[in-house]
């Protein structure tokens, strides 16, 4: 997974990335890179519904950030401002019927909008990790 993820990360321009696969109800993370070691440990099991990667299981849906540092939108947890990322996006991860399994995350040091063909690029890049 870890291999996999530093070359979704390359494609993507990214400068972090975490990949979490639903085990028994919760996200566990399977791979990271370029996030503090503090962080790697908060985020190592992600309740559904709870922050980016939970939001984005939860919805079956790609969750995004032009800038986590001032993201007042309620899908941001404060502890993610402390991973030094601005602009950042998760997309879940499904399986062969559609159900998410899982979510990829990718982000940038700068604010960044992710545009619908980088999300879709990632979604499809997220789809060969099952």
């Amino acid at each position: 997974m870890q291999e996999a993820l530093k070359s979704v990360m390359n494609r993507a321009g990214a400068e972090t990335g975490t990949i979490h696969l639903l085990e028994r109800g919760v996200l566990v993370l399977k791979a990271h890179a370029g996030i503090p070691p503090e962080i790697a440990r908060i985020i190592a099991l992600v309740p559904v519904g709870k922050g980016m990667a939970g939001l984005a299981v939860a919805r079956n849906a790609p969750v995004s950030s032009c800038d986590i540092q001032s993201d007042g939108s309620g899908d941001v947890q404060a502890r993610a401002r402390d991973t030094g990322v601005s602009g950042a996006v998760v997309v879940p991860i499904r399986d062969g019927d559609g159900q998410a399994v899982g979510a990829l995350g990718v982000g940038v040091a700068r604010p960044h909008t992710y545009s619908d063909a980088e999300i879709e690029r990632l979604c499809a890049e997220a789809g060969a990790l099952v």
